[in-house]
């Protein structure tokens, strides 16, 4: 009877502090994905995931996330656009709350393109590279041109409009002094805009 409640009390005990825990399934909403690059969501966290090209083993991935506080995702992809139009001079560093990022622009084959350099935990000694993207690539990745890019997109607040055109249209005649040596010139019409 001791060994059945030693027994008992162990799968109790062994049950209660087990190592393995189930936790639950996070859904992540895939913004886009080229080759080995890609942006993800989760509520308002966005991670991106690329493979790093910076080590010797082919199958390391690494990842990095930001909250979107202010629309960050939004500047972070105008900030990479304006590098394909006008190139940096040097990286742009970006310090993220668990990594520093850097934006490095660069002409491959005569064609503008940017890679991602992460330091993981803030430290140089630990580098990550993603390969190189073109900027169709970077609007395929942020969902350029989907319904996914409005995910991420600063809302826009429509401020009223100065010069607004009344709803009845207005005739005006324009008189001008007639020079010396033509005659004078006809009203000028103006054009009626629809409604």
């Amino acid at each position: 009877m001791k060994k059945i409640i030693l027994l008992f009390t162990f799968c109790i005990g062994f049950l209660a502090f087990s190592q393995i825990k189930v936790l639950k399934n996070e859904t992540l909403v895939e913004i886009g994905k080229e080759n080995s690059v890609g942006l993800y969501k989760k509520e308002n966290r966005f991670t991106f995931n690329y493979q790093d090209i910076n080590t010797s083993n082919l199958n390391t991935f690494r990842s990095f996330s930001f909250n979107d506080v202010n629309g960050d995702v939004s500047d972070l992809y105008k900030m990479i656009s304006d590098g394909f139009i006008d190139e940096p001079t040097g990286n742009i560093t970006l310090e993220l709350p668990n990594d520093i990022i850097e934006l490095h622009f660069e002409k491959n084959y005569g064609q503008p393109t940017m890679q991602f350099i992460q330091y993981i935990n803030k430290n140089k000694k630990y580098v990550g590279k993603s390969q190189f993207l073109t900027k169709k690539q970077i609007d395929k990745i942020f969902g350029i041109g989907t319904s996914k890019e409005n995910m991420y997109k600063k809302a826009v607040v429509k401020q009223p409009a100065v010069n607004t055109v009344t709803s009845a249209p207005v005739n005006t005649v324009q008189t001008t002094a007639p020079e010396q040596s033509q005659p004078a010139k006809a009203p000028a019409k103006t054009k009626k805009t629809r409604k």
